[in-house]
């Protein structure tokens, strides 16, 4: 007779596991912990993901299953890598532990326990375009599209405002009287927008995003679901929590709920690298860690294998002058190095070409790769001058911080407004100015535009503009009447000025635009700004159109001197240059109100968010840093201003020294040829 056998678990395995030499003794202190509330202060390169693994494999080695251990990570992709080495380790298939990002997390949840909060395992997950799309559904219900014209956000931008409110924990009206002042008289209708929207997809059995966390708190937190509560709590016996200092409130009390009952609770971060308020991430979850548990046991990681004792010398002092933080002091492994440089420059422009020079000194000096060289930058707007300076000197680059300057979505929409009043005939950018405006469809914009380009010689746009709202009806008469008012400004025969122009079409039109449109609107005001103050340096608007085609035909060119065609030097926001690492490092515009931005000085809490963005910048290094900051800023209302260096400089400029200070001296060039690769 044929028998079947079925082999029962008696217990946890153990498994042998040798740290050998591998971890030093504050990461082999991690490791070793034994279970309970733990904070661990990992500071820039000191080795947080492989301390944080080996802690996993710790667990499992020690008798502990798989899928009682509960993993949260920012990315699936950090998940699998760390589980990935946990089996490289111990010879265990990992396949089962519960890792993963916090949605990835709440929707294996809400697909079993979804039920008792009217959802069926079977619930859609709304991606962020689907999202949108349905929000906007909701708004043409509530017969809110038609108030566009009066600032109503868009979708994309009430959906923004959504998430930040549920992120947060706090009101709607919260998050847009702190984000979106303009909008606060529209916050009641907003309010009822997102009440529907919510109710909308419930009846549809979807979620978004955002509902993959809210609704994974509202089962810990309704009593009544306290038996669902009770049993996520026990499905666990370890909670571990990668990039804490980037977590938001609901994820704080997520976590903190989830390891209520047992107390195994690691939370491995940085606050020092906390730089993320404007998604939403709440600093207070990292600083104020022992207040939510007075009986945890804060570790510190000190120990850098990035940067040299001269880096780390200029990035301890600089962020010691944060008081609300987690002291610590960063100490190398590396040998001694180049001092850090601080270069003051006459101008932006002689920023960009002592940068652009210097790069190409050290990559043929020393044979670097571009590639690993990198410029940081507070804001995306602060490379415009680099980047013309690259693309005239053939240097290739690549923008992590997004798209090429002048290939930007808003800073196309603003020069379509020059190119159509310098060339009436050109078509494509009379129907991208005009689809700009509310109520002007496509249809519309191409009947427009066409009137516009075909008009004869003598007639001026302003009179199409009129004929043609004579025609139109609701938001789109009212559009081209403003927009030929507009017109008439700026064919005005005095207004020479493209920098004028372009400030004008911001004041008239484009900064309403941008409010309702963009989330990041303050941003894109602020390159807006620094394109007219660039247009500024031109004559006319002729010659500042044809240099931009020049600029971006050669941008299109095969650039010369790289031999590997991905070798290019790395342009990036330090905000998303967080977690990497280069040999060679220049950070720009290190001038008072620029970095840190003006803006960020009311409060004492965003001074020191600025302060740790600096900090994040300088531990990019690891090699070279070069802190550049331009000494004159040419103003367009006035004589130029003088800078002063950024308080972050400042403020660390004493005994004993961690900077030199470079002098610049401007020479002829020998060789015409030297300033190219």
């Amino acid at each position: 007779m044929n028998k079947k056998y079925v082999i029962k678990s008696t217990g946890p395995r153990r498994v042998p596991f040798d740290l050998g030499r591998d971890l030093n003794p504050q990461q082999r202190a991690v490791v070793d912990a034994p279970a309970g509330e733990i904070l661990v202060l990992a500071g820039a390169g000191t080795g947080k993901t492989r301390t944080l693994t080996y802690r996993v494999a710790r667990l499992v080695a020690g008798g502990v299953h798989p899928e009682r251990i509960l993993l949260v990570t920012f990315t699936n992709r950090a998940a699998r890598e760390m589980t990935a080495r946990v089996e490289d380790l111990l010879g265990i298939d990992m396949r089962r532990s519960a890792a993963g990002t916090f949605h990835h997390v709440g929707n294996r949840i809400l697909r079993k326990h979804g039920q008792a909060l009217g959802l069926s395992p079977s619930f859609g997950i709304l991606d962020p375009e689907d999202a949108r799309t349905l929000l906007a559904g909701v708004i043409a219900e509530q017969g809110l599209a038609a108030l566009s014209s009066r600032r109503f956000p868009t979708p994309k931008v009430l959906s923004n405002l959504i998430s930040l409110a549920q992120g947060t924990r706090r009101s709607l009206r919260k998050v847009v009287e702190e984000h979106k002042l303009k909008l606060l008289d529209r916050a009641p209708m907003m309010e009822a927008v997102a009440e529907a929207y919510a109710a909308r997809k419930r009846s549809m059995n979807l979620v978004d995003f955002d509902d993959l966390l809210g609704l994974w708190a509202e089962l810990l937190e309704n009593p009544e679901h306290q038996d669902i509560a009770a049993e996520l709590k026990a499905s666990y016996d370890h909670v571990l929590v990668d990039e804490y200092q980037d977590i938001n409130a609901l994820q704080g009390r997520i976590c903190d709920l989830m390891a209520a009952d047992h107390r195994s609770l690691v939370c491995v971060g940085d606050d020092a690298q906390s730089i993320y308020s404007f998604r939403g991430a709440d600093f207070r979850q990292i600083s104020h860690f022992a207040v939510r548990h007075p009986k945890a046991t804060i570790l510190k990681l000190t120990v850098n294998y990035r940067s040299t004792p001269e880096i780390l010398a200029l990035s301890n002092r600089s962020i010691a002058h944060n008081k609300d933080q987690h002291p610590k002091e960063l100490q190398a492994v590396k040998p001694s190095g180049a001092v850090p440089a601080v270069i003051p420059l006459r101008d932006v422009y002689q920023q960009a070409e002592l940068v652009a020079q210097r790069v190409l000194e050290i990559h043929h000096e020393q044979n670097l790769p571009l590639a690993r060289i990198a410029v940081l930058y507070r804001n995306h707007s602060h490379s415009l001058e680099l980047q013309v300076e690259l693309t005239k000197r053939q240097i290739p680059f690549a923008i992590r911080s997004g798209l090429r300057f002048f290939e930007q979505a808003h800073i196309k929409d603003v020069v379509a407004y020059l190119r159509a009043a310098q060339n009436p005939q050109d078509t494509l950018a009379w129907v991208r100015l005009l689809r700009l405006w509310p109520g002007i469809g496509s249809q519309t914009a191409e009947r427009v535009a066409t009137a516009l380009a075909q008009a004869p010689a003598g007639i001026r746009s302003e009179a199409i503009f009129q004929e043609e709202a004579g025609k139109a009806r609701g938001r789109a008469k009212t559009a081209l009447v403003r927009l030929g008012d507009l017109w008439r400004v700026l064919d005005d025969p005095e207004l020479d000025s493209p920098g004028v122009a372009i400030r004008t079409i911001v004041t008239e039109h484009y900064g309403d635009y941008a409010e309702r449109t963009f989330s990041n609107a303050s941003v894109r005001k602020e390159d807006l700004d620094q394109l007219a103050s660039y247009a500024e340096r031109y004559d006319d608007a002729d010659e500042f159109l044809s240099e931009l085609s020049l600029i971006q035909g050669m941008t299109a060119e095969a650039v010369l001197g790289a031999n590997d065609p991905d070798d290019m030097l790395v342009l990036s926001t330090i905000h998303q240059a967080k977690g990497l690492e280069w040999p060679i490092t220049f950070v720009l515009w290190l001038s008072e109100g620029r970095f840190p931005m003006a803006t960020s000085l009311r409060l004492p809490k965003d001074e020191e968010e600025e302060r740790r963005l600096f900090y994040v910048a300088s531990t990019r290094a690891a090699d070279e840093l070069y802190l550049c900051y331009p000494v004159i800023e040419e103003s367009h209302d006035g004589p130029s201003r003088i800078l002063r260096p950024s308080r972050f400089l400042s403020e660390i400029d004493r005994p004993p020294a961690v900077f030199e200070r470079w002098e610049i001296e401007e020479q002829p060039l020998e060789d015409p040829d030297e300033s190219a690769l």
